[in-house]
């Protein structure tokens, strides 16, 4: 007696999906008669036709639609299988908080997440959003593993005694203007080309990595203050003024606005880092690691 097979199911699948036995071979890397073999034995399993074909391709019959439905639905829960067992040959498993300053929390941050989730499927990965020294006192009483903090020009000296640093990106800074800004058609600007224009600057603590105007600007005309992301781009898309923006923010960059570099030879910069116990654990590290692949990641974008 006939039984449905899972490389059968995988076949029907592949068929409906792409509504042709020749596409679905060459999908699957099959050849169209081993195609056609296992949807036959798929047919006989069912006890009725599945396809209707035609020169203009197939389509599912009734009898189809339910199997490729019941299919989709088998083929889910394997891969979901497959993942979890690959959690628990794992090493990397149970779960891990990472700390980060907003600007991080962005895109560098998130994007490591993503790396090193899909690569550890067995370890939960945790964002905790705040303040560089929340999170340095999280991470010395051991409410999490990894905090990401802006360290450099115009920043507090942090007191990072006892603890181990991983530099993640060097802080190149940026411009952001709108679209039809006279910038927007340049690779770069110098401190100068920017001394007449308005400008929208952050309004947080202290102890955050703020950007302002410029940082080597004399007297810039602060045209508005905003405390989030999103408001400070709304209004430099807006035409209101232009901001500063990290180089580790720009996939957060919204359409409509520009990036443009600044010559600045005085400008000392600022560095994005990783602070962790002075022996981080294996998860702790592959989230380091994870952090300076995206950082490359940004740098050559």
């Amino acid at each position: 007696m006939a039984e449905f097979t899972l490389t059968g199911l995988r076949v029907v699948h592949q068929v409906a999906a792409s509504g042709s036995f020749t596409r679905a071979a060459e999908t699957l890397g099959y050849t169209q008669s081993a195609v056609s073999r296992q949807v036959a034995a798929m047919e006989a399993a069912a006890g009725a036709p599945i396809f209707d074909r035609s020169r203009r391709g197939v389509a599912l019959t009734p009898a189809g639609q339910v199997l490729v439905r019941r299919a989709t639905e088998v083929l889910a829960d394997l891969a979901a299988t497959e993942l979890e067992l690959a959690g628990l040959r794992d090493r990397l498993a149970g779960r891990l908080t990472v700390g980060a300053y907003p600007t991080a929390a962005m895109a560098l941050v998130p994007r490591a997440i993503a790396q090193v989730t899909s690569g550890h499927p067995g370890l939960a990965v945790m964002l905790d959003e705040a303040a560089t020294p929340a999170l340095l006192r999280r991470l010395r009483t051991g409410r999490l593993e990894v905090a990401v903090i802006g360290v450099g020009h115009g920043l507090p000296d942090y007191d990072l005694s006892g603890l181990r640093q991983t530099t993640v990106l060097q802080g190149e800074l940026l411009v952001a203007v709108p679209e039809t800004h006279r910038f927007a058609r340049h690779a770069a600007v110098t401190v100068a080309d920017l001394a007449q224009e308005d400008w929208i600057a952050g309004d947080g603590a202290s102890s955050e990595p703020q950007f302002g105007a410029w940082p080597t600007l004399s007297d810039p005309r602060i045209a508005h203050t905003a405390r989030s992301w999103s408001t400070r781009l709304g209004l430099v898309a807006a035409g209101l003024g232009i901001t500063v923006i990290p180089v580790q923010a720009l996939p957060a960059l919204p359409a409509g606005l520009r990036a443009v570099a600044v010559t600045d030879s005085h400008w000392t910069g600022r560095a994005t880092v990783a602070v962790t116990s002075p022996r981080p654990s294996a998860q702790a590290q592959a989230m380091i690691t994870a952090l300076q692949d995206q950082a490359a990641r940004l740098r050559n974008a």
